[in-house]
C-alpha cells in the first residue's frame, strides 16, 4: 500500500491490485471513518477527500494500514440483464488478438457473469469484472474520436457499455438499445457497483423495437409561456445555472461540477440576501442581456465587467458589480465582457426557480447532468418559496479579488504528486520553471496549457490504470502538455497527474483567460505519511 499525496485534502490510496482495492472499499463503507467525505474506487487506487480538522493525514495512514486487504467483498446485489446485438466494429480484432472464431468471442462474452467494480468516466458508466480471461485484450493503439452511446466494450480485465457518445479506446463489440443513464430512472444509473451483470444476445430487429419504446417513453417537453421573471435577450454563449455542486453521486459515475469561481457564487447571493449555496447564473464572456418583466433584485460578482441599466424609457441608470441593483419591469441591463477574469456571476433575490438534478442545480456540461444550459429566449424566475425566507439585510463584502488579465503571468500553488514518479527530473523541474500559456481550448472541463518544452515521462512507464482525479488535477498526456481539471473534468482518467493545485487557489484558476500564463509554485501539503510499504518487505 502506498498512500500519495493529491492536494490540501485528498490522498490516493494505491494498491497491488483490484482485488485489495474492492476489500478496502468495502471495509469502509462498512466502517466508515469520521472526517472521510468521499471514497472513490478505480482499478488499483482509491482516492480519499477528508477533512484534516477532523482526521489528521497520519491518523488517516493509519486507519488504512490497520485494514483487513485479505477479506473480498460479497458481491450479491441486483442481476442486470443487458439485451446487446452483437455488431461491434471490432470483434474481428478481438478474435484475432484471442485466437478464437468470432462465434466464440460472442459465446463466451454472453456466457460471463460480470461484476460492477466502480463507476466512473462518465455518468452511468460501470467497469465490470469477472468475464471469461480470454478476453482480457488491450485497448485500442489509436482510440476513436467519437463512440456511440450503447457500445459495449472490452478493455484489459473490464467490459464496460458507453452511456453517452465520446472519445474512447475500448474494443467495441456490440451495441445495446437500453440506455444506460436516464434521468427517469431511480437511480439514473442502470449499473450499480455490486450489481451482477449479463450480456444477453438479441437480434438486431429486437433492438429496434426496444429503441422505440425507450423514446416513446419519453414525455414531450412542454413551453411554458407564464408572465413576470426576466427575459434573457442575448446570450452569445450559453450561460449555466450553478451551485455550490453536485456530492455524493461518485456511486454512478457523476462528478461534482458547481461554479467555477465558488466565492463569486456566495458573494452574489449574500449581495441580494440569499442563502450562499442558492443557484446562480454563471455567465462566460459577457454579451448577456436581459429584460425585468417583473420587480426584481439582482447582483453580479466574480470578474469586473461593465454594466449597462436602462429604465423602461430608455433612460441610462447607474449600475456595477459587486452592488444589488432594483430592478422594475422594463428595466434592460447588460453584462459586457469583462475586462480581467472570465465568468461573471448573476444572482436573483429569493433564488432562481430551476429544477434541480441529483439534489443540485449545477450544469455538468461534460457529464450532461444538470438544468438545460440558459440561451436567448429563456425566461428566469424566483423560487417562489425561497422567496419568503430572503433576508432584507445585506452583510458587508470583503473587496474581491483581482481577477487576471490576457498576458498577465498567474501564480498557482500545486501539491506535487500522485504521480510525480512517472515523470523525469527535467519535467518536474520545468513544471515548477517554466511558464504556461492558456490556449483557446480551455473551457470548463479544463485549461489546456501550452509550454515551451513538453513534460516527459520516464521511460517504461507503460499505460497507467484509470484512477481518480480530483479538482485542479494536472493531468499530462502523450502530448507532453499539460491539462489543468476544472470542476466538469471526469471522475477517473487514464493520463499520469503530475501535481494538483491548491483548493484555495481553485477559484482563481476558474478565472484564468485565455492567453494569459500560469507558473506553478510547490508546496509541502502536510508531513510525509507515505508511500507506505508492506513491513515484511526487506
Amino acid at each position: 500500500m502506498r498512500i500519495l499525496p493529491v492536494s490540501l485534502r485528498v490522498v490516493l490510496v494505491e494498491l497491488a491490485d483490484l482485488g485489495e482495492t474492492l476489500a478496502l472499499f468495502a471495509s469502509l463503507q462498512a466502517e466508515p471513518l469520521a472526517g472521510v467525505d468521499e471514497v472513490l474506487p478505480a482499478a488499483r487506487t482509491l482516492m480519499i477527500r477528508f477533512q484534516p480538522e477532523i482526521l489528521s493525514p497520519e491518523s488517516l495512514a493509519e486507519a488504512l494500514r490497520a485494514r483487513d486487504l485479505a477479506a473480498r467483498p460479497e458481491r450479491g446485489g441486483a442481476l442486470v440483464e443487458v439485451p446487446t446485438v452483437y455488431d461491434g466494429e471490432d470483434l474481428a480484432e478481438v478474435a484475432a488478438l484471442t485466437g478464437l472464431s468470432v462465434e466464440e468471442v460472442i459465446r463466451r462474452h454472453a456466457a460471463s457473469e460480470f461484476t460492477v467494480a466502480f463507476s466512473g468516466f462518465a455518468p452511468g458508466f460501470g467497469y465490470l469484472v469477472g468475464g471469461d480471461e480470454t478476453l482480457h485484450v488491450p485497448r485500442r493503439q489509436s482510440p476513436r474520436t467519437r463512440i456511440p452511446a450503447g457500445s459495449v466494450a472490452l478493455a484489459g480485465p473490464f467490459s464496460g457499455v458507453y452511456p453517452q457518445p465520446s472519445p474512447g479506446g475500448w474494443q467495441l463489440i456490440g451495441t445495446t438499445p437500453v440506455p444506460m443513464w436516464d434521468l427517469a430512472r431511480t437511480p439514473p444509473a442502470l449499473f450499480q457497483p455490486g450489481d451482477r451483470v449479463r450480456f444477453v444476445p438479441i437480434a438486431p430487429v429486437e433492438a429496434e423495437r426496444l429503441r422505440e419504446e425507450a423514446t416513446a417513453a419519453v414525455p414531450a417537453a412542454e413551453a411554458q409561456a407564464r408572465a413576470g421573471g426576466l427575459a434573457v435577450l442575448a446570450a452569445p454563449m450559453p450561460a449555466l445555472f450553478q451551485d455550490r455542486g453536485r456530492f455524493g453521486e461518485t456511486r454512478q459515475g457523476v462528478s461534482a461540477s458547481g461554479a467555477l469561481d465558488g466565492g463569486a457564487m456566495r458573494a452574489a447571493n449574500r449581495l441580494v440576501g440569499n442563502r450562499t449555496d442558492a443557484p446562480v447564473l454563471e455567465i462566460t464572456g459577457g454579451g448577456f442581456r436581459l429584460e425585468a418583466r417583473a420587480s426584481a433584485v439582482v447582483a453580479i460578482a466574480g470578474a469586473p465587467a461593465p454594466l449597462s441599466l436602462t429604465d423602461a424609457a430608455g433612460r441610462n441608470v447607474p449600475a456595477e458589480t459587486w452592488r444589488a441593483l432594483a430592478l422594475e419591469p422594463g428595466d434592460r441591463l447588460e453584462i459586457a465582457a469583462p475586462k480581467a477574469g472570465v465568468r461573471t456571476y448573476l444572482a436573483l433575490r429569493g433564488g432562481f426557480a430551476v429544477e434541480p438534478v441529483l439534489g443540485s442545480a449545477s450544469t455538468d456540461t461534460l457529464a450532461h447532468v444538470g438544468p438545460p444550459v440558459v440561451t436567448a429566449g429563456a425566461v428566469l424566475r424566483a423560487d417562489p418559496v425561497a422567496r419568503a425566507i430572503v433576508g432584507a439585510a445585506t452583510p458587508a463584502l470583503e473587496a474581491p479579488f483581482l481577477c487576471p488579465t490576457r498576458g498577465e503571468t498567474v501564480v498557482l500553488d500545486v501539491v506535487m504528486g500522485p504521480r510525480t514518479d512517472w515523470f523525469t527530473e527535467e519535467a518536474i523541474e520545468l513544471l515548477a520553471s517554466q511558464v504556461f500559456e492558456v490556449t483557446p481550448q480551455s473551457n470548463r472541463v479544463g485549461i489546456r496549457l501550452e509550454g515551451a518544452v513538453p513534460l516527459s515521462k520516464r521511460e517504461g512507464m507503460g499505460e497507467l490504470p484509470s484512477e481518480g482525479t480530483a479538482t485542479g488535477a494536472i493531468q499530462v498526456p502523450h502530448s507532453g502538455q499539460p491539462v489543468l481539471f476544472l470542476a466538469d473534468h471526469p471522475l477517473t482518467g487514464g493520463y499520469p497527474v503530475i501535481a494538483t493545485v491548491a483548493e484555495y487557489h481553485l477559484d482563481l484558476a476558474g478565472q484564468i483567460p485565455v492567453h494569459a500564463r500560469i507558473r506553478f509554485r510547490p508546496i509541502r501539503p502536510f508531513a510525509e505519511i507515505g508511500p507506505l510499504a508492506d513491513e515484511t518487505t526487506p
